[in-house]
């Protein structure tokens, strides 16, 4: 069992995500397999907790547009602590999930001594005390997380300060996730291409009488017939589940101007991480370009999920010409067959929803430009021909382009 790090210093009195010993030889060489805003500051954030908060584990969680948590930091997470956070305990998380709902630094020990997480995954694999602070958009921009911190019985609980430490530090965390989210943007923005505004916030939850759980001041900034139709959507799945423990579907949820927004609707049974009752998570799908910020160095914790991130940015570049599955698997080194079920598995959509979204962005940023006629936009966009263009963008967005560009153009006048 490893040794725990020494705490703080005395007379220390900032604490700074950015401010780390010097690299060893060896960590220069791997750094430079990376330009600085291609990776998020994690690794100098696990360096800075391990000095000022002596612990034996600490891992970055996240939520996902799966429907799920996700454990994505650090690279090297016990193989044990993984797989059974996969494989059942992301249900029982109620640390990280409290950490979010109460926008605080929180302690296990307020669960119950009893409670799954606790007693199941914490004890389960050789720990005794746990603490969390939430952070935000660790991942993918909209999802939000935690950090954990862990120790086991001989380090001893956490204490208040040690939690007011992990507040102040995840402060500075998000404050350099989202710097290093902008500097990968390379100072261009995404174009707004939704005619009612998008929130902060992807993700929403709701219990079976419809009542929403999750990120309430933006879901309430939210257009109402498109809030309306996510509460009818979530009771209708619910009680359609029919004994199942889990279900997932892809929705699209109309506004009051009739465009589309595109949802994957996770419907649980049971949900002991939010509530003690069934529930549906609302997964307001990511757009290709934040799906493009993310990349592998993002998720080090899972090698498969991270392996499948380049093809992401394959399907962007490639898109207008319609690469084939064979192709896109064969960027990530996988047979066609098993990377389409992972990718639809781990992601939360298939290759060809992705591949439609990048289609249907472009044509958007087209059409708001007005510089084109519908046939060459279409041919651009890698459509077979203008009917096929227009057709799809009705699907995918409600409306057809004209009647689109036409409401856009109202609504920036």
């Amino acid at each position: 069992m490893p040794t725990p790090k020494p705490g703080p210093r005395k007379g220390r009195s900032t604490l700074s995500v950015t401010k780390t010993q010097p690299r060893k030889a060896t960590e220069v060489v791997s750094q430079t397999k990376h330009p600085r805003n291609e990776v998020l500051p994690f690794k100098q954030a696990m360096e800075t907790l391990s000095k000022e908060i002596p612990s034996l584990q600490a891992v970055v969680i996240s939520t996902m547009p799966r429907g799920s948590l996700q454990i994505a930091q650090p690279a090297r997470v016990p193989e044990g602590l993984l797989r059974s956070y996969a494989r059942e305990f992301h249900l029982e998380d109620r640390l990280t999930w409290q950490a979010i709902l109460e926008d605080k630094a929180v302690n296990a020990a307020e669960l119950g001594d009893q409670h799954p997480f606790l007693n199941g995954f914490v004890r389960g694999n050789g720990l005794a005390y746990a603490i969390a602070a939430p952070l935000r958009s660790p991942v993918i921009e909209g999802y939000d997380g935690a950090i954990h911190l862990y120790r086991t019985a001989e380090e001893g609980p956490f204490s208040n300060e040690d939690l007011r430490k992990l507040a102040a530090i995840t402060d500075e965390i998000n404050e350099s996730v989202d710097k290093a989210r902008e500097a990968r943007k390379g100072g261009v923005e995404e174009p707004h291409l939704t005619l009612t505004p998008r929130p902060k916030a992807r993700l929403y939850a709701f219990d079976r009488a419809g009542k929403q759980l999750l990120n309430q001041s933006e879901y309430e900034k939210m257009d109402q017939r498109l809030r309306d139709e996510m509460v009818e959507q979530a009771k209708a799945r619910l009680n359609r589940l029919d004994g199942q423990l889990m279900t997932a579907d892809r929705v699209q949820v109309p506004d009051s101007r009739g465009d589309l927004w595109t949802f994957r609707f996770v419907s649980y049974a049971k949900y002991p991480g939010i509530a003690d009752d069934s529930l549906v998570l609302a997964c307001m799908q990511p757009t290709c370009g934040e799906w493009a910020a993310v990349r592998p160095s993002d998720l080090q914790a899972d090698a498969e999920i991270a392996r499948l991130i380049p093809a992401l940015k394959f399907m962007r570049q490639e898109f207008h010409r319609g690469p084939t599955l064979g192709e896109i698997a064969k960027q990530v080194h996988l047979s066609p067959f098993h990377f389409h079920r992972r990718f639809a598995e781990l992601l939360g959509l298939t290759p060809k929803h992705y591949l439609l979204e990048c289609q249907i962005t472009e044509a958007k940023s087209q059409l708001v430009a007005a510089r084109k006629e519908l046939a060459q936009i279409a041919a651009d966009c890698g459509f077979a021909h203008q009917s096929h263009f227009t057709s799809r963008f009705k699907q995918a967005t409600g409306l057809t382009p004209t009647r689109w560009r036409r409401l856009a153009r109202d609504r920036r006048a």
